[in-house]
């Protein structure tokens, strides 16, 4: 708990940006950034905990792309963090406070087969891929273009991310079941 007596910025507040939107549309896109931060945070931890427990044949190749695509989702967080504190508001942070604003559920703590938790992360994305098409039209009518693009740079990531998961989830493989040799 933090022993911090002041408190700088409450958190849902909105300061005057040197960026020169007004705060009335600086609140709506902090908040809709606030929403993509937290998804995108949920799905960093889930991509996390497949890249940690994946096991099986493909084990190699799939434990290298979760962990990259945990990094780049990670990287996403960052970015679109710095844009909420640059309109003058506050990046949602703690983990309640991420579950609550988060558009998406994270599976839980089970570990499930693979193709499942695959199956899992991409439902993620795909509720992503719309909150992000969603907002970045927001941030576009309300004169943001700068978040907007940030928000568009990001979906490229996102998109490809997703469609790479339905790649490996294809029913053709090398790997068959009950091989004997």
């Amino acid at each position: 708990m933090s022993t911090q007596k002041t408190v700088l910025r409450q958190f849902g507040s909105i300061e005057e940006n040197g960026l020169r939107l007004d705060t009335d549309r600086a609140e709506q896109v902090v908040d809709a950034l606030n929403t993509d931060l937290a998804a995108t945070y949920v799905l960093y931890h889930q991509l996390k905990k497949h890249h940690w427990n994946v096991v099986g044949a493909e084990f190699r190749d799939l434990h290298i792309y979760l962990g990259e695509a945990a990094g780049r989702a990670e990287e996403a967080a960052d970015v679109i963090a710095e844009r909420v504190q640059a309109l003058g508001g506050t990046p949602v942070a703690g983990m309640s406070a991420l579950e609550s604003h988060a558009p998406v559920e994270q599976e839980g703590e089970d570990i499930y087969d693979i193709r499942t938790s695959l199956e899992n992360d991409l439902h993620i994305y795909g509720d992503i891929i719309e909150s992000l098409r969603d907002h970045i039209e927001l941030a576009t009518n309300l004169g943001d273009h700068a978040s907007a693009q940030i928000l568009r740079e990001i979906l490229v990531e996102v998109e490809e991310d997703a469609h790479h998961l339905e790649h490996y989830l294809e029913e053709d493989t090398l790997v068959t079941e009950n091989a004997t040799h």
